[in-house]
């Protein structure tokens, strides 16, 4: 009986999603719950060399380069990089490689995005010591958590089973003492919400308690 590989596992099944996540890619960045990251992305960090982790099939990648991000976007999954290449030119480029284990140099980046991602490695903290070694000091790093309303936590439920997953849910703010415990210092955050959550339902609340009401959460760290 084969042994579960994880990463195997991994690119195995974004590889059967890739060609459904491409139909829904553009409309989620552009009108749906990723439509706030970009402009957000650009209020705090610089333009310069940008890594992508997770970029699926790249129109993220892509919408940053179109700001004038020099952009590098790498996913697990080779068919969603077939997606990402016909978008590539200069400045913008994908790799088909694994968070855990980059083909960047140290130090190589000023800016990145994790949207998503991080929840689907083997080992969190591990990917975000990572992600930290490409980085310069000072680097800038936007984070997208899935919150508690979120319906794609579907996906680890399997391990209430006993069954193998890929999926490893975290919550909004144990992302956040992950990171501020491993080298990382927070800058700002912002909550993406579904639509029967409106701003009455959020003002005067805390941190903590907009985060238990979110679909995501969007953090701008940056590298201590």
């Amino acid at each position: 009986m084969k042994s579960f590989s994880w990463t195997d596992t991994s690119q195995f099944q974004w590889d059967e999603r890739a060609k459904s996540w491409h139909s829904k890619s553009l409309n989620m960045w552009l009108n749906g719950s990723r439509k706030e990251i970009i402009p957000f992305i650009e209020n705090y960090i610089p333009k310069g060399k940008f890594l992508d982790l997770g970029c699926g099939d790249g129109f993220g990648s892509y919408l940053l380069f179109e700001r004038g991000y020099d952009v590098s976007g790498i996913d697990i999954s080779e068919k969603m990089i077939q997606y990402a290449k016909k978008k590539e030119t200069n400045h913008l480029t994908f790799y088909q490689g694994d968070m855990l284990n980059l083909p960047f140099n140290d130090e190589e980046f000023t800016g990145m995005m994790a949207i998503n991602s991080l929840e689907w490695t083997e080992r969190p903290l591990d990917a975000l010591n990572e992600v930290k070694r490409v980085m310069k000091d000072n680097g800038f790093g936007c984070f997208g958590i899935l919150g508690p309303t979120a319906m794609p936590r579907i996906n680890s439920f399997s391990r209430l089973e006993g069954k193998d997953t890929i999926c490893n849910t975290m919550m909004p703010w144990e992302f956040l003492k992950l990171a501020t415990e491993n080298g990382w210092e927070l800058i700002a955050e912002k909550e993406v919400y579904k639509k029967e959550v409106t701003d009455r339902h959020v003002t005067g609340l805390s941190n903590k308690l907009k985060q238990a009401l979110s679909f995501m959460t969007i953090f701008i760290l940056k590298v201590k």
